[in-house]
């Protein structure tokens, strides 16, 4: 990147900063912004930004961003409490996402049969996982009842996590397919990824937070060296597993769900990060998304890639979370309304990154083009409907209580005395 790129940037940055208040209570989202704002200088603008595919530094962009959402978003996990308490999320988890990229895959396949299983597969789990800052309005909204905020935002922040080593095994799987000589290898090479990673994540993530934890007890670290040092830990765990044949996503996933969990003392600092250097970190992977990737994307997209991304924003996820909640007795608008705020961003385009940059297979270009299609249809749709849609549910969930509190009132006045 020149000189000229990195000043558009900044500027782009700073201007939106100096109104960023004033637009939180409105329908234009940051996303929203830094995408068209990549459009408007990148390749299907001006041309103000000179990256192309295949790029090292958009690859190492988004790569170091997804290992910062991912360790900062797990540390946020509480297990004890997730397993006593968030039933809503683990239902998601288990139960809805499964069944959403099982019903992506089978839909995909059908519309696309040249894809067959395998890659099939590799593109309903690119578009599942989901990400809770293109809904940052809902999950920050205090009018929405925070049992479903902190539902939007756990199943958000671990199902990332959970999409990786599927999405491994599938595109490995689809590897093996067109090279059935090389199944040994390939074999080898997803255990080892989705074996070491978790294993140097936990070690990482335990020893690293023990030794932190002590400094900082002595006050042998600064406040500042203890936010740095903590997030090390994610770039940390993620170069080694990578150096031992591990998947280093999955190890910075481990490694953040570990330091949530044995020094809660620790997630402060990581929350800090999270809030400013993540936040630029994913503002510019929207930036170099709209630049980019989408200009690429729509120039290979299809009919029936657009329909694909439109059913993976609504039938794909809708149906999958309201199976999900059956038994839950929540109402209708709260499942519609979890169902909906299912966007898809930074973690959908790292992968399709990966399928583009690491594994070659034959339909990548495709998959691609409809994963990109997908993430831009998301940040539009769901930031567009985001503060609207947080203020009729939160009216209407008022309202409904109100006039549940009646009829209780009610009933009990026309009770007979005793």
């Amino acid at each position: 990147m020149d000189i000229e790129s990195i000043t558009i940037i900044a500027l782009g940055i700073i201007l939106f900063g100096l109104v960023s208040a004033r637009l939180r209570q409105s329908v234009i989202t940051a996303p929203m912004v830094f995408v068209l704002f990549g459009l408007l200088i990148g390749d299907a603008g001006f041309r103000l930004l000179e990256f192309q595919l295949p790029n090292n530094a958009i690859y190492l962009l988004a790569e170091l961003t997804l290992v910062i959402v991912l360790f900062t978003d797990a540390s946020r996990i509480d297990l004890k409490l997730l397993y006593r308490e968030h039933n809503l999320p683990v239902r998601l988890l288990t139960i809805g996402l499964p069944l959403s990229i099982a019903l992506g895959t089978l839909i995909a396949w059908l519309l696309f049969q040249e894809l067959g299983f395998w890659q099939a597969a590799v593109l309903a789990t690119i578009v599942a996982p989901t990400d809770a800052a293109l809904a940052h309005v809902v999950v920050t909204n205090k009018l929405v009842p925070i049992r479903i905020r902190q539902s939007i935002s756990v199943e958000s922040g671990l199902n990332d996590g959970l999409c990786l080593p599927l999405f491994l095994i599938f595109l490995c799987g689809a590897r093996v397919a067109e090279h059935p000589e090389s199944t040994a290898y390939w074999v080898r090479f997803t255990a080892m990824q989705v074996g070491l990673g978790p294993l140097v994540g936990i070690g990482v993530g335990y020893v690293g937070s023990k030794l932190i934890e002590h400094a900082s007890r002595r006050e042998w670290i600064s406040h500042s060296f203890l936010e740095l040092t903590t997030l090390a830990l994610a770039l940390l765990s993620f170069g080694a597993a990578e150096l031992v044949g591990g998947n280093g996503f999955i190890a910075a996933f481990c490694a953040g769900l570990t330091v949530g969990n044995v020094s809660r003392a620790l997630c402060g600092a990581v929350r800090e990060f999270a809030e400013t250097e993540g936040q630029l970190l994913t503002l510019l992977v929207f930036l170099v998304f709209g630049a980019v990737l989408l200009p690429l994307a729509f120039a290979n997209i299809t009919f029936l890639g657009c329909f694909y991304s439109i059913m993976g924003l609504t039938v794909l996820r809708i149906l999958p979370v309201a199976v999900s909640l059956v038994g839950t007795r929540l109402r209708l608008e709260t499942r519609l309304f979890v169902g909906w705020f299912g966007p898809r961003g930074v973690a959908s385009i790292v992968f399709a990154l990966v399928l583009m940059e690491e594994i070659a297979i034959p339909a990548r270009q495709e998959i691609f083009a409809v994963a990109m299609a997908t993430v831009a249809l998301s940040v539009f749709s769901h930031g567009l409907t985001a503060y609207p849609a947080a203020k009729w549910y939160a009216r209407h969930t008022v309202a409904t209580k109100q006039m549940g509190a009646a009829t209780e009132h009610e009933s009990i006045n026309e009770m007979p005395f005793h």
